[in-house]
């Protein structure tokens, strides 16, 4: 018995070891250039925006100086008192030469608020190229060329997952290891695999192609959009494909009940909607290949400190080597961050089976196998 514990927790940590080496190979560090644009198209790039968040103002700044020839800004609003309006509108002063416009209305196609919230802009959208970007991404200067240069011949989408950075506090630390080198990581393992799925941080699509099969409406199918977009592009025999670096979010402070209302959000989204990949995430993480090898050191008699250690080890070192490579924020609290983090995963993954309403951006929501729905509120992103 204890040779089958033995070997459960040593797959398990393999697995955790490919994951990481499938990342690391795919993906190119933070401060990496895009590669020079064979032709530059003009782009809409497409924002919904809700109320002020740690880092608007600068946020803003970074979405008006994209160098890119030619693109277009639509910031999208639930309501015209909303007080992101003034933040945006002084962003425009400083940079007059810059195309945008501002549209308010609230289009209930669905009980995902953002999607709601994106319509008009996607009407309004006159390119091509369009990009869903919500507010909080910080775009660098050569934001279009990296979402561009990871469009191929069989691609229907192009995504970036967030890249927390900034963080102030230990929660916020959480957070930054919970976004990057756990679920970015996976993400981005799982692409290089053929197995790509979206992200609705950041998205680039062809517009015609995605007009002629129902347009933005067809992402209503599912109550998160990444997800509706992953089953539309698959359906279609295309590909989603992500850049070869993430985008950051800044954080700023978080404290433990944002952090695992975030975290448990996204788990009963992913659970509702990819039920089959959900369920395996119970084995992520330190405490499954943890718990295994204790049980195999205790059926043996070993000592049970050098096999926890050799576990951690094996564990957390790759993945702060893989963090340190690509220029993902490190710190002495990454490591407790990455603990404390695997701790709550089997907590997070359990809340995700459950159903009930949760708070997204101030709206009300009920998130359930059956059905979803907006309870009320106002649409934001």
């Amino acid at each position: 018995m204890e040779l089958v514990l033995a070997i459960a927790a040593s797959s398990l940590v393999l697995v955790n070891l490919v994951s990481i080496c499938l990342a690391w190979r795919r993906m190119t560090p933070r401060s990496t250039p895009a590669p020079l644009p064979s032709a530059t198209p003009a782009v809409s790039i497409v924002v919904p925006a809700r109320g002020i968040e740690n880092f608007t103002a600068e946020t803003l700044d970074c979405a008006f100086r994209l160098d890119w020839p030619v693109y277009e800004l639509i910031f999208c609003v639930a309501r015209g008192d909303d007080p992101v309006v003034g933040e945006i509108r002084r962003a425009a002063e400083r940079y007059p030469s810059r195309e945008m416009k501002v549209l308010v209305g609230d289009d209930r196609i669905s009980a995902n608020p953002k999607l709601n919230n994106c319509l008009k802009g996607w009407n309004a959208a006159r390119h091509d190229w369009v990009v869903l970007a919500d507010s909080n991404v910080l775009m660098p200067t050569d934001y279009i060329q990296h979402l561009m240069a990871g469009w191929r011949r069989d691609s229907g989408l192009v995504c970036s997952t967030p890249l927390g950075s900034r963080p102030q506090g230990f929660w916020a630390e959480v957070e930054c290891v919970f976004l990057n080198s756990q679920q970015a990581r996976w993400q981005y393992a799982g692409e290089s695999v053929g197995l790509g799925f979206a992200q609705g941080k950041s998205m680039l699509w062809h517009k015609p192609m995605l007009d002629a099969h129902g347009g933005l409406q067809a992402l209503a199918a599912e109550i998160a959009e990444d997800a509706a977009a992953t089953k539309l592009v698959n359906s279609l025999g295309l590909k989603v494909h992500l850049v070869s670096s993430p985008f950051e979010q800044p954080l700023g402070h978080r404290t433990a009940q944002e952090l695992w209302s975030r975290q448990s959000r996204w788990a009963r989204l992913r659970r509702v909607t990819f039920p089959l990949f959900f369920a395996p995430e119970i084995l992520l993480g330190v405490v499954p290949p943890m718990l295994l090898a204790l049980g195999a050191a205790v059926l043996a008699d070993v000592a049970l400190a050098p096999v926890a250690l050799a576990v951690a080890a094996a564990v957390y070192l790759p993945e702060l080597a893989l963090a340190a490579a690509k220029g993902w924020r490190v710190s002495l609290l990454s490591l407790p961050a990455m603990m404390v983090r695997d701790v709550m995963m089997p907590a997070v993954w359990l809340r995700g089976w459950l159903n009930g309403a949760i708070d997204w951006r101030g709206n009300s929501m009920t998130i359930r196998a059956e059905a979803s729905e907006l309870n009320g509120g106002v649409s934001g992103a």
